[in-house]
């Protein structure tokens, strides 16, 4: 006996795609139901059709049906609020990502964070003309880094470094972000007065840093008020610190009861602009405060880029005063081109045996890079558009060139400082060349060249002659 045709008022469609979800939500149903092929599913919806007498866009009418759309509508629901419930759980569960940047984790609702981090630099070192120094492979760095948000208003760094004797704490502080303009830091971190002491080492264009940068204090241990306005256009630092010597790293704690004042303003005016000078950056920085006592808590000793020490004070005095520097800086960047410049002016009162003179000491640098492969030079470093190894790509070459001159105040001599073994006045070169493979690896090859003057009543120190090549991996 054959089914009697319903009417034309249910339309098919309809009629299907209930079965089909009342076949759907009965397995949804069970938790113990094993789950159905698409094959499968398409034999139900047949047999289906063939028991509805259905063909194409014909329509029958099967008793209860009014019960069958209830139970449908009640199905439906159901399942809405089960993917409403799934929609919730995937929001809730953590995410990890891992890329060139490293590995990070987030929380469900993206308030906290936690991003690893490494920087691994590996040097191999020559030198000529008869330095003193010895050729050598040396780790130069191995730093892992932590850092993420702890919700929407605490972010932190911890930068432990490996690469020495012993292990250190290069960066371990925590910024409270009331907002982007006013920023709270506290902990260990770089003073914000030298430009290239705040670049990241990852991110320099030559292997080590110039001459001015000897004078620029490095990191240290306070708080410091921190922003950006006008979508970055104007930025500033203020902070109160223990002190840090120049060039150096602070104690881990406070060697004598004065602390030092440092602050940095910086301005982009014409930044995400279409200005030909839109990477024009200028600004200035200075630190004011006190030291008192001696040995290399006090007072610094001056390198080269080469490593060498050049000068160093007799060890009977003292520092006894202030300390106060100033900085005008800037850089300037367009396409592949990049030119950084500073000065920097360290003024210190120094003492010995009841004498005491304010020691006024000057540096300053002017580094020129430039792309050839067409990529972007910046102050944060670039990253290679066609990777070595990828579809043919070759990665990213740089050429860079640097001056630089750092002038001791020639009042220190003889008294302060031994002529014999100290020069008054060092002007030095390099000339270098990067390879950016990838994003995370770079290769970077630099000819250094240094010259010294002799300090009144001593002789000329040797050259420095070197090429130090460096291997970087970062992520």
């Amino acid at each position: 006996m054959t089914a009697s045709p319903l009417p034309s008022t249910v339309p098919t469609r309809k009629l299907l795609s209930l079965s089909l979800a009342v076949a759907l939500c009965g397995m949804a149903a069970s938790a113990q139901a094993q789950q159905p092929t698409v094959e499968q599913l398409q034999q139900r919806l047949e047999r289906l059709e063939r028991l509805a007498g259905v063909s194409g866009g014909a329509a029958v009418e099967g008793a209860g049906l009014v019960d069958l759309d209830q139970r449908l509508r009640v199905l439906e629901r159901r399942l809405e609020l089960q993917e409403e419930e799934r929609v919730a759980a995937a929001k809730a569960a953590p995410k990890i990502a891992v890329d060139q940047k490293g590995a990070t984790f987030w929380s469900g609702d993206g308030n906290y964070e936690l991003k690893l981090r490494g920087l691994l630099q590996g040097d191999a070192r020559a030198f000529f003309g008869g330095s003193s120094q010895n050729d050598t492979f040396l780790l130069r760095t191995a730093r892992p880094t932590l850092e993420g948000s702890l919700g929407r208003l605490v972010a932190y760094r911890f930068t432990p470094e490996f690469s020495g004797d012993s292990a250190s704490i290069v960066d371990a502080y925590a910024d409270l972000r009331f907002d982007p303009a006013y920023t709270v830091r506290v902990g260990r971190f770089t003073s914000p007065v030298g430009l290239e002491r705040l670049q990241s080492s990852s991110a320099l264009v030559d292997v080590e840093r110039a001459l001015a940068s000897e004078l620029a204090p490095n990191r240290d241990l306070g708080v410091q008020l921190q922003g950006e306005v006008a979508k970055g256009k104007f930025s500033y630092a203020l902070g109160v610190f223990n002190g840090a010597v120049d060039g150096r790293d602070a104690a881990t704690s406070n060697p004598d009861d004065d602390l030092e004042v440092a602050g940095r303003v910086f301005f982009e005016p014409l930044k995400e602009t279409d200005s030909a000078w839109a990477g024009l950056g200028f600004g200035l920085g200075a630190s004011a405060g006190g030291k008192h006592g001696a040995g290399s808590s006090f007072l610094p000793r001056y390198r080269t880029p080469g490593q060498a020490t050049f000068f160093s004070y007799r060890g009977a005095v003292l520092a006894d005063g202030s300390h106060r520097r100033w900085s005008p800086q800037g850089w300037f960047y367009r396409n592949g081109f990049g030119l950084q410049g500073e000065y920097i002016v360290s003024r210190q009162e120094v003492a010995r045996d009841g004498w005491r003179t304010a020691l006024e000491h000057r540096a300053w640098q002017a580094t020129a890079s430039y792309v050839l492969t067409g990529e972007d030079a910046g102050y944060r470093g670039l990253t290679p558009s066609r990777p070595f190894g990828s579809n043919g790509g070759l990665g990213a070459f740089e050429l860079t060139a640097r001056y630089g001159v750092l002038d001791i105040d020639d009042a220190v001599f003889p008294f302060y400082a031994d002529p014999a073994v100290s020069a008054s006045r060092v002007q030095a070169w390099t000339l270098g060349a990067n390879w950016y493979l990838t994003a995370n690896l770079k290769l970077a090859t630099n000819y250094l060249h240094s010259r010294f003057d002799a300090a009144p009543g001593g002789i000329a120190l040797p050259a420095e002659k070197a090429v130090v090549s460096r291997l970087q991996v970062s992520f």
